[in-house]
């Protein structure tokens, strides 16, 4: 049986006579993703072979979600369908920092490791099948394993978070901020520039904090601060593109790096609520009139810039007034792209423990509130790009459309522009400029401007 999310472009499928073969399940956020390509790649340079299918491979890798219970749940079955088509599981991930959870639901499981514990997944595979290494054969490219299209690659700049959000558990399980020297991950931007890779896509858990722990120090030219990075990364020539912002003050200075063309001009926030008293109750900064303030001054230094965040509804405690406070600030703040969660009580985390938890019912009526006033904002943003023209970068070839993207969309979070007329001599990772035609609640439609 095979999984669609492993039949991958990138993933080397020249299967050799003899050599063991692992297949892997990538579930979670992208930083997650970018574990697994670790995995593989240092499975791959072992010589082992990487399938996409269920049948025929040695041993099975689960890189579980464990955030939400709704993302534990879909561990749980995809580690049952692993189980259930090829029986030698190993789990690891998010998920895999609670064994006892695991096993108590799948016993049959082989190993469970924790996020980042990529030598006890080696050590697992060992077990089950020794590794053959063909030096002839097992050469990789210098990226190494990818699990997203050739064109576009996270690259990871830090594990680990120093906030203490009451109702978030990923310090618990990735720990503390750790961030990678800014020399080592120019090294690794470089190398995804050079086979081919046209975006870049920063992630951590605290984008705004990277270097802290390092002090900020600068090694073989290269300083560890957020603002440096974003500015070498600019250089390569390449879409460069900023998740998990917090904002911080000293994020005012990113943005004339997007005015300049150096990085996009597009800031992912997690700004989650808006209400002080909501804030304060999450253990998050509450200065929303400063926050306000900031925005307004980002769009006169880059009127461009196009702001995504996520929040919670019906966090414990959530008032009627306070969520309708949430309502009139988003009018106000007019952000370009967001996601909202309706909020769920989490194994270990602070908040499960407060008072006054909001009822489902009420929920689900406030997420349905808050995305109708998300969705009225996004129409009228989408609809005055009509007749623009704007660069856009090619995802997707199918019989109806080019499926792109625009500067202002991050891939499978985001929006699409679609081409469907004359289209059928664009690839993948083409680059090219399109006059808007028609718009949607999210999407755009136009036409390749020659």
């Amino acid at each position: 049986m095979r999984r669609p999310d492993l039949a991958n472009p990138r993933i080397p499928n020249d299967l050799q006579k003899n050599q063991p073969t692992v297949g892997m399940v990538s579930l979670g956020c992208p930083k997650a993703l970018v574990d697994s390509e670790r995995i593989l790649t240092k499975l791959r340079a072992e010589g082992y072979q990487i399938s996409s299918d269920y049948a025929g491979s040695d041993a099975v890798i689960v890189n579980t979600c464990g955030f939400l219970d709704s993302a534990k749940a879909e561990s749980l079955a995809a580690i049952g369908e692993a189980l259930a088509e090829n029986g030698k599981v190993i789990v690891t991930g998010c998920l895999g920092a609670q064994p006892d959870y695991i096993t108590k639901k799948h016993p049959k499981v082989l190993t469970v490791t924790g996020p980042q514990q990529y030598e006890n997944v080696l050590a697992a595979v060992h077990r089950i099948v020794a590794p053959r290494p063909n030096p002839f054969v097992d050469l990789l490219p210098p990226t190494g394993i990818k699990l997203t299209p050739r064109h576009y690659s996270y690259l990871k700049i830090s594990e680990g978070c120093n906030h203490k959000c009451k109702f978030c558990i990923i310090p618990k399980m990735r720990g503390r901020l750790s961030s990678r020297p800014a020399h080592h991950v120019i090294k690794e931007a470089e190398k995804l520039v050079d086979s081919g890779v046209k975006e870049l896509l920063v992630i951590s858990q605290d984008t705004s904090a990277y270097g802290l722990d390092l002090k900020h120090s600068t090694v073989n030219g290269h300083r560890a601060h957020i603002f440096d990075l974003a500015r070498d990364l600019g250089s390569l020539g390449v879409w460069i593109r900023l998740h998990y912002v917090y904002p911080y003050p000293h994020v005012k200075d990113l943005i004339p790096l997007m005015a300049e063309g150096k990085i996009l001009p597009y800031l992912d926030i997690p700004f989650q609520h808006a209400h002080p008293e909501t804030l304060k109750r999450m253990a998050r900064p509450a200065a929303v009139s400063r926050t306000l303030h900031e925005i307004e001054n980002w769009r006169k230094i880059c009127p461009e810039i196009t702001l995504r965040s996520t929040f919670i509804v019906g966090y414990p405690g959530e008032t009627e007034e306070e969520f309708s406070f949430l309502l009139d600030w988003l009018e106000e703040a007019q952000l370009d792209r967001v996601g909202c969660f309706q909020y769920e009580n989490v194994e270990g985390a602070k908040s499960n423990r407060l008072l006054n938890q909001v009822p489902n019912d009420i929920k689900k009526e406030r997420w349905e509130r808050f995305m109708s006033k998300a969705n009225e904002i996004s129409c009228s943003k989408l609809e005055r790009k009509v007749g623009t023209k704007i660069e856009v970068i090619v995802d997707q070839i199918d019989e109806d459309a080019a499926i792109c993207r625009t500067k202002a969309d991050a891939p499978e979070i985001d929006g699409n522009l679609f081409i469907d007329k004359n289209f059928s001599h664009l690839n993948p990772g083409d680059l090219l400029t399109v006059k808007v035609d028609e718009a949607s609640d999210y999407d755009l439609w136009g036409a390749e401007v020659r």
